[in-house]
Parts: C-alpha cells; structure tokens; sequence
C-alpha cells in the first residue's frame, strides 16, 4: 500500500515527529542543552498548527503467499524509480540536510542515520532532534537498531507515514552494537533476526528492508539472507565484509559475495562497500548484479560523488579540475541546506571536518582555529570558508565529461 504524500500543503516543509513543536513558539521551537552548545539545533524552526498527516488504518496488511510478496516487493521497488545510487545510513552524518545535499548531486535514495527503536518509542525530545524529513526527501528508508521485537513495530508505526522501508540494521560491527546487542551482533541469534523481521512485515504497510554483513562463510551468508527474504523482508542491502573487517580502507568488500546474495534471492539486493567513484557504481551493478549501490564514507568527503566528481585522492587521466565546483562549495550548499533543515551544531561540526579535511591539511592553523570555536556559527562558518578560499590551496573536485556520460549511460541501460 503507498500512502499519500505527507506535505499536502507546500508551506510545511519538514516535518518532526514531536507533535508540541506545531505549538510552539519560535524561539522554543528547538530543544537546546545549554550545557554542550554543540548539542544545540544550529537554527530554530517553526511548524504551523496544520491539519494532521492522515496515518495508515491500525489494520495490519493482510498475509500474502511468498510469490505475492516477491512481487510486490518489485512492484514497489519499481514505482520509486528502481533507484541506483543511495546514501547509506551513518550515525549522526546522514541526517536531512547531508541527504537533500547528496541528493542535489545524484543520489536518488537515501537512508536515515541508525536510530535506537526504544529510544525513539519512548522519547520524545530524542525523536524530534533525530528524525526530520521533509516532501522532497524520498525515496527514503528509515533504519532502526533493534532487539525487540515489539519495541522495534512501536517504533516503526511512528515512521511508518513518512518512509518507503523500514529498514533494520543488522550490519554495525561497533562495540556500542555489542553492548547494546543488536547489528551485526544479532547475526549469532538468527532467530531473533527472523523474528524482528516476521513481526514487521506482518503489521506494517510499508515494505521491510535489512542491512546486513557477510559471514566469514559464503554458505552461511547465503542462508541468513534467504531467511531475511522467507520472513518478509522486501529488500536486502550487503555490506560485503565480515562484522570483523570494519576498516573499510583496508579490507575491500567481497563483491562476489554480494552477487551470490543477488543470485540467491528473489528480491531487490543492494551493495555495499568500494564505491569511491562514479565509475565504481558502474563496475559494481556489473559485477554483482544488485539492482542498487550505497556508499558512506567516499561521500562524507565528497557529497557529489554521484554526479561524476572525484576527489584529488581518486583523479584519473582525463579528469581536470575546471569543474568549477570544490569542497568548500559544497560546504556552503550545506550550511544553507543546514538554515533551512536545522540540525544539532555537532553533526554540522563533523560534516565540514570531513569536507574540508584535505583543505585543513593544507591550512592547519585554520583547522585549529576551528577546532576552538566551542559555539559555532553559521556566520563563522562561512568567513572561515572564505578565507580557505582567500588563502588558496583549495583543491577542486575532478570531472570527465565523456566518462560520465559513458557511466550515465550504462546505468540508463542497466535500468531499462
């Protein structure tokens, strides 16, 4: 079942899910902590009291056989454009504005930063601060960590009005992940898997999707996704390494795992892992077969990847620089996007790290200068941007535009 769209009214551009924030005044429209400045929203928002957003009927879908359910896993990956080139879900780093500015430069799916299923079922001040979205924002899956499986459908009903999938995160390898037993952790309790899986599907009418790692084994990676798909799941993404290969600069991603997965199900697969470029999209649809890539980290450095830009570390001959685009553009189209989707001050304060770390390294006194600043600004911000610029040394981002049509065209066809 697809729902309607969320913003009827073009005046309501993000929506929260914290419901006293339609009420509220400007001024207290955020939810500041006076006591870290960085845990501050970098701007305040105001949300008009609206008609509300008509919800789901509490009726959960009625069972399918798992021919229907294959086929109405495809039919919905179809009405959302059959999407290639998503932005992966990272903690405090695919939030809003990161997601519409990746979205400016070619992604055409994104995920939400791993959110915590009790947390955000219990919550209030957490839901509004973590979740935000808004009309353009799709498609759009809305990833949970979890090990309940009752807890994980409260929290999942509260998103379930504004996502394409839910998505469950059976991929962190962190020790955070271990602690809180959930992620890839969850891969040595297949049966809560399957359940947490089963008890979504069965009450949801948005489509489930997982996120998962590769077992050290290829039979027992190909039997958990084949599980995943049996209790639901409409959509399987691969991260292809191990839950103990978390360095993803020194162990590459076994991409013919990924196409084993692809081959093994019946569902849409996505992959994971090596996509550092725009021609990296393109070897690995090739080579794995999987209807879509996510890409994390190359993006944090380089939010246009998608576009066909590459950074110095990756330029190639016949790649120059008279793109007329750098990191610190897209730095400033992030700060805006930052004005008008308001985000706690510490996600914006990673984000230009990481867009400008090749800028520090040339201007290390500036990146001090940064790094001292204990309540940011966005005036602040932007004059440090510019004197960067002033100072020179800035690198641009790197284009070939016979390369990028030949890449754009064979996704085109890979589409078809």
């Amino acid at each position: 079942m697809r729902l309607a769209p969320l913003l009827s009214n073009p005046r309501r551009r993000l929506c929260s899910l914290n419901p006293s924030l339609l009420t509220m005044s400007p001024p207290a429209a955020h939810l500041a902590t006076a006591s870290n400045p960085d845990e501050d929203l970098c701007a305040s928002t105001y949300f008009p009291a609206e008609e509300e957003t008509v919800l789901p009927s509490a009726v959960p879908p009625p069972p399918v056989s798992a021919e229907e359910r294959v086929e109405r896993a495809w039919a919905h990956w179809r009405r959302l454009g059959s999407p290639k080139m998503m932005v992966a879900p990272m903690v405090d780093n695919s939030e809003l504005p990161f997601r519409m500015l990746c979205r400016r430069y070619g992604a055409d799916a994104a995920y939400t930063p791993m959110l915590h299923s009790r947390i955000f079922s219990e919550n209030e001040k957490y839901r509004s601060m973590e979740f935000t979205t808004c009309k353009e924002d799709r498609p759009l899956f809305v990833q949970f960590c979890a090990n309940d499986p009752d807890i994980l459908l409260q929290a999942a009903k509260k998103v379930e009005p504004y996502c394409d999938y839910v998505d469950i995160n059976f991929g962190c390898p962190q020790r955070i992940a271990r602690r809180g037993n959930y992620g890839a952790f969850l891969m040595d309790n297949l049966p809560l898997v399957k359940s947490l899986v089963q008890n979504l599907s069965a009450n949801l009418h948005v489509p489930v999707s997982c996120k998962i790692r590769i077992f050290p084994r290829l039979e027992d990676t190909l039997a958990y996704a084949k599980m995943l798909e049996e209790a639901g799941a409409s959509l399987v993404a691969v991260h292809g390494r191990t839950r103990d290969e978390k360095d993803g600069k020194k162990f590459r991603a076994d991409w013919d795992a990924i196409k084993a997965v692809k081959d093994a199900l019946r569902i849409p697969v996505l992959a994971n892992g090596n996509i550092r470029h725009l021609e990296d999209v393109k070897d690995c649809l090739e080579h794995t077969g999987a209807d879509g890539v996510l890409s994390a980290e190359t993006l944090l450095e380089n939010p246009a990847l998608f576009a066909g830009f590459r950074t110095k570390e990756w330029k190639e001959d016949g790649y120059d620089g008279g793109s007329g685009l750098d990191q610190g553009d897209l730095v400033i189209e992030y700060l805006k996007l930052c004005e008008q989707y308001p985000v706690p001050w510490r996600i914006v304060r990673s984000h230009v790290h990481k867009m400008l770390g090749d800028w520090f390294r040339v201007h290390p006194q500036v990146r001090e200068e940064f790094n001292a600043q204990s309540k940011l600004t966005f005036e602040w911000l932007l004059d440090m941007v510019n004197r960067l610029k002033d100072l020179g040394g800035g690198i641009p981002l790197y284009r070939n535009n016979s390369a990028i049509q030949t890449t754009v065209n064979g996704l085109a066809a890979s589409n078809a």
